[in-house]
Order: C-alpha cells, then structure tokens, then sequence
C-alpha cells in the first residue's frame, strides 16, 4: 500500500470505507464523456499530489504542539485527510470502472444511447432537452442528466417518434420523442478550492 495512505498514529479510524450507494448496474461500466473522466482525473491528481500532502504536513507539525485532544488545528487536519481519503477512494473506484464514450465520434443515428442530446415533450407538453451523460457529470441546470436516471432509462434505444413510457410516483407519463442527435459535450474542467483554514501557528 502506498505511503499516502497510511495512517500518522494509532487512533481509531472513523468508518473510512463508508461509500455513497452505487446507483451503477452490477456488471455495467462507468459510462463517462471524454472530458467528464479528465475532470475526475485531474481532481484525483491533486488530491493526491497537492492537498493530501499539504494537510498531511500540517498534521505532523500540528501534533508535535501538545495534547492532541485540545488540538483544534491536529483535529482539524485529521478531519479533512479522512474527507481526502474517502474522496481518493470514491475517484479511483469510478475510474477504475470507466468506459469513456465520446458522442461527437458516434456515426449517424437517431436512436438514444449514451451521449445523445434529446428532444422530447412529456403528455404532449412544452418540448424540453436533455443530455444523457455520466452519473458523475449530472447538472441538471444544463440539462444533462445521469445515464441511470428514469428518464434516460425510459428513452434508452428508442429512436425519433417513438413513444415511451415513464413511470413516476405521481403516475406514468407518455414521452414523446422529437429529435436526437449526437455532439460534444464540454464539462469544465476541474478547478482546485483552496480551503480558507490556516494552522494557527503561534
């Protein structure tokens, strides 16, 4: 196991291995756009090559300042190396498990897979547009929605005009298919934030 994720003493880890649930299929890769998984990756380089070893040294100098149970800036740091770790871990399982598909290279089609911009209208509603992408590129802002969310589950293989169903809480919904089409899909990239805590060195 690599120096970077040892521990620095004896206490009692907290449940480091405590993940978010994985809404991905058992057997299915980790779908993600070319600059989704860029993104990922350059968050796990810095955390790995920058933070980690930032906090890891105030950490060391923070615990030779006395009772460790007192220790504001000790506690801190081990706090957020244990948030460092389980992000470490959260980012290398998922690229672990990627397949990165790039919509602008697929050929002509106007069926829905991975990667598709989609047209549709809900009940014969106002048309709205998604984007079907990577559970971790998801911003519903822009309307790019997780490849295992029910509405891309629902529009999944079916083609332009094709009527689908998707079944919600509050009933099933007829979802009506106007256009797909395939393009790049740029997601920004990966932007470090500096936390504002400073030891408190006297």
């Amino acid at each position: 196991m690599s120096k970077a994720f040892t521990r620095e003493d004896a206490e009692p880890p907290e449940d480091l291995d405590a993940e978010e649930e994985n809404p991905i299929p058992p057997g299915s890769r980790n779908y993600m756009t070319p600059d989704g998984a860029r993104r990922l990756r350059d968050e796990l380089r810095w955390l790995v090559n920058a933070e980690r070893p930032e906090i890891t040294g105030i950490v060391s100098w923070a615990a030779k300042n006395g009772d460790r149970s007192e220790n504001g800036d000790y506690l801190y740091g081990k706090k957020r190396l244990r948030e460092i770790d389980k992000r470490i871990r959260y980012l290398t399982r998922r690229l672990e498990n990627t397949e990165v598909v790039d919509p602008a290279t697929r050929e002509d089609t106007d069926q829905v897979f991975f990667g598709a911009t989609v047209e549709y209208t809900v009940n014969g509603g106002p048309s709205q547009v998604v984007t079907i992408v990577g559970i971790d590129e998801t911003d519903l802002t822009r309307g790019r929605i997780s490849w295992v969310s029910p509405v891309a589950r629902s529009v999944i293989k079916a083609r332009e005009g094709d009527t689908v169903t998707l079944h919600t809480p509050e009933g099933n919904k007829e979802l009506e298919i106007l256009e797909v089409r395939y393009e790049a899909v740029p997601i920004d990239a990966f932007q470090p934030v500096r936390s504002t805590w400073s030891p408190n060195v006297k």
